[in-house]
């Protein structure tokens, strides 16, 4: 009967294909003979949730399982939105059709901060309710969460059964195993809970409670149930042996990122003290070279993709990068199939290398040096020079490049004008350098294109107990940048202030956000990181009902002592590292990545010896 009613609406919305399911590589399964069903839910439209890697590792991952069934749900548009509540269509999973409020786990990557509304309306669009403690103490219908964001999951407690720190591919097995045995035994959902705890990696916020001073900040955790004070972050040790999948789905529709994605490396060295991922991925892991091409190979064959990405943080700081690329590129040469390589640093780009990529791509080259002045660049431990940035280019334009795009932040620690300048003058010294070249490429202009976030200090980094800029600072900023460019070479773009703004809140938060973001969600807001849809102005109103002041997290300050909203998640990397490369940023002190010599983040401890021999 739901089959009907979605084929019936389906000619009168915009890209339909994206609710039908059916697709090539799918997996559908005899509900009869499965025991445990888990709906993947990303909050965002079809297109963008098809794009992100991790989904397609643990729905195949799961599905290995012959009694677990894993299926698919995205955000509908809003187009179709208004069709499903019009016409009584619970929000479904694309394998099945089948509505998620009958599966057994209802789970959530979250990727972005300004998702959470989304997660919202998708629960309510299911039938399913919001708030964790209004759900049945029925053992079904288990809402979790993991992925980036999770690393201070508060701003969301009050919505989420339990949360799943770190890496997936072990810990979300391990749950729906001990899911499978409870539910013989007839336990209840508090039961379940109790028991899942007790698993690394799981976080149940129903067993800690937060007790708030008078100038807001926390004064004590309080936790029950026997649960671990402390919840320690999952990691696979052995990554070259990890799960990957053989297959992906292959949608019928364009997506965002429309190929197959290799995962060569996971984590970081580098240490820039504004990155979050590179130390909740902590420590490296690399895959080896010829796991690497043989994964290539077996995802293109299967798929029938004619482009590949090799996917991480720092994908040009694999040990076996040069090699690796090598025998990827007589692959990829003789099937026709176009190599990416999106992850460069401006410190190891060399002429080997750019001959590589120039047989991969004949686009412009992407670099990121965060900040245009040294002492910028140190603050922030970018550890790249003006130097080997020039001298990137000089290779880049000696190799027929004319286009280059440079990612800046704006905001960061210790920032003045004079840093906002120079990043108009550092582009200004590209454009001079490309017209002395005698080898550069003939009749042709250079262009550079600049694209300028606005700092966000995050939790697990250095920088979270920094203050982000006020949206007035940021506005003045960002006038000048503009103000300061040859705006005939130079094209530059920057973020909204304002989603800059409400993405720190959202980050820093504590549980008490739970309420502004559940106000915000009944005012309308959602697909808040889509510029058509974020109403700022709603979520002031959200914020000023519930009582709560946004620059109490975004614009003050934290102390190196005071207890933090996230405290009591262990991600492997110490507080007291992050105090130390604090204060160091503030003397514009640099830390050496993590191959040249330890910094004693606390990582190599946890894992029970050196990260590197």
């Amino acid at each position: 009967m739901l089959r009907e009613k979605i084929e019936k609406h389906l000619l009168e919305i915009q890209k339909p294909s994206r609710y039908i399911g059916g697709e090539v590589g799918s997996v559908v399964k005899d509900k009869s003979k499965v025991d445990v069903r888990f709906a993947f839910c990303f909050p965002d439209t079809y297109d963008i949730g098809m794009s992100h890697l991790g989904m397609k590792i643990l729905y195949s991952l799961t599905n290995e399982r012959e009694n677990y069934w894993c299926e698919r749900c995205f955000a509908p548009s809003e187009d179709f939105e208004n069709i499903m509540r019009e016409n009584d269509i619970p929000l479904y999973a694309l394998e099945s059709l089948d509505p998620i409020k009958d599966f057994d786990f209802i789970g959530f990557t979250m990727q972005y901060e300004l998702s959470y509304t989304n997660v919202l309306n998708m629960l309510d669009l299911a039938g399913i309710p919001i708030f964790a403690r209004d759900r049945t103490e029925e053992l079904t219908q288990i809402v979790v969460a993991g992925g980036p964001c999770v690393c201070n999951p508060e701003p969301l407690a009050d919505f989420f059964d339990l949360f799943i720190l770190g890496e997936g591919e072990e810990v979300n097995l391990e749950l729906m195993d001990l899911y499978y045995e409870m539910k013989k035994q007839g336990a209840s959902r508090k039961e379940f809970l109790r028991k899942a705890c007790q698993i690394e990696g799981i976080y149940v916020p129903e067993f800690y409670k937060f007790h708030y001073k008078g100038d807001g900040t926390v004064e004590r955790l309080e936790v029950t149930d026997d649960a671990p004070p402390t919840v320690r972050k999952r990691i696979i040790k052995d990554f070259d042996k990890v799960y990957y999948p053989d297959n992906f789905v292959v949608p019928f529709t364009e997506i965002v990122h429309d190929r197959v994605s290799v995962e060569v490396l996971r984590g970081c060295l580098r240490g820039c003290r504004f990155c979050q991922a590179g130390f909740i991925y902590r420590p490296l892991r690399e895959k080896h070279a010829g796991t690497i091409v043989e994964q290539t190979k077996c995802l293109c064959e299967n798929t029938g993709y004619d482009e590949v990405s090799l996917a991480s943080l720092s994908t040009s700081d694999h040990s076996e990068i040069a090699p690796m690329l090598s025998e990827l590129l007589i692959y990829t040469e003789d099937e026709k199939i176009n190599l990416s390589l999106p992850s460069l640093r401006v410190d190891n780009c060399s002429e080997e290398l750019l001959e590589k990529i120039k047989k991969m791509r004949k686009s412009g080259l992407t670099f990121a040096p965060e900040a245009s002045t040294q002492r910028l660049r140190d603050v922030i431990n970018k550890n790249v020079s003006e130097e080997e940035i020039m001298n990137t280019c000089r290779i880049a334009f000696g190799g027929g490049y004319s286009s280059v795009k440079l990612y800046f932040m704006m905001g960061l620690p210790t920032e003045t004008d004079e840093d906002i300048i120079g990043i108009a003058e550092l582009a200004q010294r590209i454009i001079d350098l490309f017209y002395t070249m005698e080898n550069r490429p003939k009749g042709r202009g250079v262009q550079i294109s600049i694209s300028c976030a606005t700092f966000v200090p995050k939790p697990f980094t250095p920088f979270q107990f920094e203050p982000q800029d006020t949206r007035e600072m940021i506005e003045h900023k960002q006038k000048l940048l503009l103000d300061s460019v040859n705006k005939k070479r130079v094209k530059v773009s920057y973020h909204d202030a304002n989603v800059s703004i409400l993405e720190a809140v959202l980050a820093k938060g504590d549980r008490r956000l739970c309420d502004v973001v559940y106000t915000a969600w009944k005012k309308g807001c959602k697909f808040d990181s889509w510029g058509e849809y974020f109403h700022f102005d709603k979520w002031l109103e959200a914020f000023e009902e519930c009582g709560i002041d946004p620059s109490f997290y975004a614009n003050r300050r934290i102390s190196y002592d005071e207890i933090l909203p996230w405290g009591h998640l262990d991600y492997y990397v110490s507080h007291e590292f992050f105090v130390r490369e604090n204060k160091n940023a503030h003397k514009a002190v640099t830390t050496p990545h993590c191959r040249l010599k330890c910094s004693g983040c606390g990582v190599n401890r946890e894992i029970g010896g050196r990260c590197f021999d």
